[in-house]
């Protein structure tokens, strides 16, 4: 049989390519960088040897018990807490919100049940459920902390007015009413002790995978492979046939700096008088090591062009419309399917995209085997 191809050497690439070859395929992955990890790729300053988060700061965490298993088959994780700081125009404040920021930002000394009544009375609630971010902040935190915390950034994350998004992307942030600054729930929290790249390498050395970098993407590699795993945006598979998704790119400003610039690993500007979003201190993400100098990185974004890596959908009304004509499409389509981020043209965390994965790959083993219809996408849309 022809091998498989799968389109893209980040996570979600990876895990599918292990899978299949430990079904006993033979699997030819291909990536259009020089280097593999997709989003979530590391390598170490020559300059410093910090360990660089190249597109963005990445602490995995997961309560998949399946995920933390495998994960662990292919590096060392240490244990790590991601503790957020946001810069205001009022002081410096930890997120998520919880007992401290609340207290800290009203000048107040609220148990648990004090601050959940006072910040009840601070919020504004219509007679319907929220149907957009704002409408979400306000109903839940109020539009003091809304405006404080989440709307310039969300303006310069997003590119757009916040009630033009769904309240569900607010809804992926808690607010707590102890003092836990823990910025996640999950049960297992660590970074790679040697990278993320260094994980997906691993998990990318099999006899049965072979992996081509600076490698794009052509129609015409379609014919000498069985099945082709698309992990890039589906729109550009389709050569927008049916239009153009939204998406928002990212992009960085790196600088090397003597002794220690942030104290923490990031800080959040949700101020739109400051133009990045954020910025990241990089050896703050292996307090196991010391150096004297440092590496930060401040991070812009922008909306993505036909040159640019996209980075988040954006998923607006008009980009849903435009996803379910490309649902049909693909459905229709044979010998293709669509993984990752990009391919099903959601926001996913990395374990959901190592769980969906892994559940996709058992899925078209199965198939496969009976010779049943291949499944299309990693995951219901």
């Amino acid at each position: 049989m022809n091998p498989l191809l799968i389109v893209g050497a980040g996570l979600a690439g990876a895990v599918l390519a292990r899978q299949l070859a430990e079904a006993g395929l033979p699997v030819q992955v291909i990536d259009a960088e020089p280097r593999i990890g997709g989003n979530c790729c590391t390598e170490r300053d020559p300059q410093t040897g910090i360990m660089l988060h190249l597109r963005g700061p990445h602490v995995f965490h997961t309560s998949h018990e399946e995920v933390w298993r495998f994960i662990n088959r292919f590096g060392e994780w240490v244990p790590y807490v991601s503790r957020i700081k946001a810069i205001t125009e009022r002081g410096v404040y930890g997120l998520p919100i919880n007992l401290h920021t609340i207290n800290q930002f009203f000048g107040t000394a609220l148990t648990p049940g004090e601050a959940r009544e006072f910040l009840k009375e601070k919020t504004v609630r219509g007679k319907n459920e929220p149907s957009n971010f704002e409408e979400h902040a306000k109903a839940s935190i109020g539009p003091e902390l809304y405006k404080t915390f989440f709307r310039g950034y969300t303006v310069k994350q997003w590119g757009c007015d916040p009630r033009e998004l769904p309240a569900s992307i607010l809804k992926r942030l808690p607010v707590r009413f102890d003092y836990n600054d823990n910025y996640f729930d999950s049960t297992y929290q660590a970074i790679p002790r040697d990278g993320y790249s260094a994980v997906i390498e691993a998990i990318l050395t099999h006899p049965l995978i072979s992996v081509s970098l600076e490698t794009p993407w052509e129609r015409a590699m379609r014919p000498f492979f069985e099945h082709v795993f698309f992990s890039g945006a589906i729109d550009r598979f389709y050569e927008y046939a049916e239009g153009r998704l939204g998406y928002r790119t990212v992009s960085w400003s790196f600088a090397t700096l003597v002794g220690d610039a942030q104290g923490t690993a990031v800080i959040n500007f949700p101020g739109l008088e400051v133009p990045w979003t954020r910025m990241v201190e990089h050896k703050h993400f292996t307090p196991w090591e010391r150096f004297d100098n440092t590496v930060i990185s401040k991070e812009f974004s922008r909306e993505s062009a036909d040159e640019d890596l996209p980075c988040y959908p954006k998923r607006l009304e008009a980009d849903l419309a435009v996803m379910r004509r490309y649902v049909s499409r693909a459905t229709s389509d044979v010998g293709v399917s669509f993984i990752g981020r990009l391919g099903t043209y959601r926001y996913l965390d990395m374990d959901i995209v190592i769980a969906e994965s892994l559940d996709f790959a058992a899925r078209w083993l199965a198939a496969h085997a009976e010779s049943r219809r291949l499944p299309v996408f990693s995951a219901e849309l």
